[in-house]
């Protein structure tokens, strides 16, 4: 098979030598190895520190050059990274000594002299190639990137993001990492005259075995496969008077976009945090405007391209809640056995029945506080900024509610929540003469255990399937707030089987 077609790019000085390093940061993953060649003083380790800092948020963070070490290891905010220098090795014995061999798994591995152990370097890589360029300037160099393997395709992605950011005009302007989520999706701030915006990469979501009646998982709990949907839904938000990003900038067929900044002004604070009760009580309230609205289930994006929003239904519903059965029981050593499966979905099938008349709107599926930024130069509840809202479905109203009010990530009060469930309650009879308290508890109560239900496989998923442990320590408070569900007496026939079947976590 013949070597990949390279990339080459020019790098004036070493901010675009930072810039490049940057954008090939936002496309990478755990597992994946770079490697940087070229002669002394071709700026390796300069491309190196960059990438590193780029990572670790931070552009005075210390990146020793590891040429006497041989390795150095960095635990970063996104995943483990080892930078290593071959130029001293002298011995393959040498290469175990300092941890890569075997290359670590769940790691970035960045490699400078990588020719003194071929034998080392995998078939999916990327190999960086950097030289002198005194034609250009003192400073320059020219880079030339191959992707080997599976890495092939980053390389073409590189390609189209370096071309989507000279198009909207942000070849030149700084980038920022900023924290992504449980997704493939990444993000960057991009900085230029003084302001700033956010660059989304969000590639097109690969599909999955057909392991749900001939669907993969996302297509059966319509996760959103492209960037269609947060632009409609972004749209949609914008035009009923709420505080979505506007996109200034979008690629929908390589799944490219840049939006407003929001800023990072959240609705928790401290260490730990805690949430801050008056921007949650906003958010109730933002939550409230939005259901007591006529809303469509067709969105456009761009003439003559409309988005239709797809229905949370049972079918979807019940995939979701299945992922305790796939993935949390297993891991706590219980026996998958046809009686079992039979009564699990015995269970849920009553519950999911009983939301058959809960009233339905736009459900934005993660309304919770890492995807909320506190506006506080907008006015009512256009200061919560929502960011996360591609996976939209026409639901029950009240699974936006569990979400913020039973935080995934943020312990809150039981009489903080009850507390703010009171006060939309209140709003909506308000809005609403027509409104059921009594009756929306109940449908609160069955959303809470489905999503809850729901978290304790998806996270048990994203630690052993996709290598990410972090997500674990959110168990325990999932399992609570199911407890907190199971005591509503339209819950029994779950409670009981949750008591039979279910160890808590740890």
């Amino acid at each position: 098979m013949s070597d990949p077609a390279p990339f080459s790019v020019a790098l004036s000085n070493e901010a675009a030598t930072a810039q490049l390093m940057a954008d090939l940061a936002l496309l990478i993953s755990p597992g994946d190895v770079i490697t940087l060649t070229g002669d002394l003083g071709a700026g390796k380790t300069a491309a190196a520190r960059a990438f590193i800092r780029y990572l670790a948020g931070d552009d005075v963070f210390e990146v020793p050059s590891p040429t006497f070490t041989l390795a150095q290891s960095y635990d970063l905010p996104t995943y483990p990274l080892l930078h290593a220098d071959l130029y001293r090795v002298n011995d393959a014995s040498e290469l175990e000594e300092i941890g890569l061999v075997p290359l670590p798994d769940g790691t970035v591995v960045l490699i400078e002299w990588p020719e003194r152990a071929p034998s080392l370097l995998p078939p999916d890589r990327i190999d960086i190639t950097l030289t002198h360029r005194p034609s250009l300037g003192l400073n320059a160099r020219a880079a030339e990137l191959r992707g080997y393997g599976n890495c092939a395709a980053k390389i073409a992605r590189l390609v189209s993001l370096r071309h989507f950011l000279a198009l909207s005009g942000h070849a030149d302007s700084r980038r920022e990492r900023m924290a992504g989520d449980a997704s493939a999706r990444s993000y960057a701030r991009l900085f230029k005259n003084g302001e700033s915006v956010v660059l989304m990469n969000s590639p097109r979501r690969p599909d999955g075995p057909p392991a749900y009646d001939g669907k993969s998982y996302s297509a059966a709990v319509h996760l959103a496969e492209d960037v269609r949907p947060f632009m409609a839904l972004a749209n949609g938000l914008r035009d009923h008077g709420f505080s979505a990003p506007t996109i200034h900038h979008a690629d929908i067929d390589d799944g490219f976009l840049i939006i407003e900044d929001f800023g990072s002004n959240s609705f928790v604070s401290g260490d730990p945090p805690a949430i801050l009760i008056d921007r949650y009580q906003a958010a109730v309230e933002m939550l409230a405007a939005l259901h007591l609205e006529q809303l469509p289930d067709v969105l456009p994006i761009m003439p003559k391209i409309d988005y239709r929003i797809p229905q949370f239904d049972n079918a979807a519903m019940m995939t979701e809640v299945g992922l305790v059965m796939e993935w949390y029981l297993p891991d706590k050593k219980v026996a998958m056995t046809s009686n079992l499966h039979a009564e699990f979905l015995l269970v849920w099938n009553e519950l999911l029945t009983k939301l058959a008349a809960a009233p339905r709107t736009w459900v934005l599926r993660d309304f919770h506080s890492p995807n909320l930024i506190w506006l506080d130069r907008r006015m009512d509840t256009a200061r919560v900024g929502i960011l996360d809202f591609q996976d939209a479905v026409i639901g029950p109203t009240a699974y936006d509610l569990v979400s913020l009010l039973q935080d995934a990530r943020i312990d809150v009060p039981e009489s903080v929540e009850i507390a703010m469930l009171t006060h939309y309650a209140k709003l909506m009879r308000e809005g609403d003469p027509s409104f059921n308290a009594a009756a929306f508890v109940e449908y609160y109560a069955i959303m809470s255990a489905q999503r809850n239900t729901r978290l304790l496989g998806t996270f048990a998923r994203l630690n052993r399937r996709d290598n990410k442990p972090q997500y674990l320590r959110h168990q325990p408070r999932a399992w609570g707030y199911l407890k907190r569900a199971l005591a509503h007496p339209s819950l029994v026939g779950l409670r009981e089987w949750c008591t039979a079947y279910v160890p808590p976590p740890g």
